[in-house]
């Protein structure tokens, strides 16, 4: 069974930085694209980058420039990096296998990153 463990998550202020951990067993992370979502109070879960199996990364317009998707494959893990913090950053943010607007596995906790102005 797949299982997604999101860390890193913090208050911070705008135009601060944060890096996103997400931890995945239960899949052969290897060959699977990787992609982190975003949902804010009172909208839908909305699809922030993802990275394929071989490094290629695709981000939403909103955070190109600021944030960057990486990968470990030999930890089995996938960051995100979010530089210049925008208050409409703020949401619950969640990593899921696969790299289309609906993730493949049962959805992790996420972890909340609030940026105040």
């Amino acid at each position: 069974q797949v299982q997604l463990v999101e860390s890193g998550g913090a208050l911070v202020q705008a135009g601060g930085s944060l890096r996103l951990s997400c931890a995945a067993s239960g899949i052969i992370f290897s060959i699977n694209a990787m992609s982190w979502y975003r949902q804010a109070p009172g909208k839908q879960r909305e699809l922030v980058a993802s990275i394929t199996y071989s490094g290629g990364t695709n981000y939403v317009d909103s955070v190109k420039g600021r944030f960057t998707i990486s990968r470990d494959n030999a930890k089995k893990m996938v960051y995100l990096q979010m530089n210049s913090l925008k208050p409409e950053d703020t949401a619950t943010y969640y990593c899921n296998v696969g790299s289309g607007p609906v993730g493949l596995a049962k959805w992790g906790q996420g972890t909340q990153v609030t940026v105040s102005s």
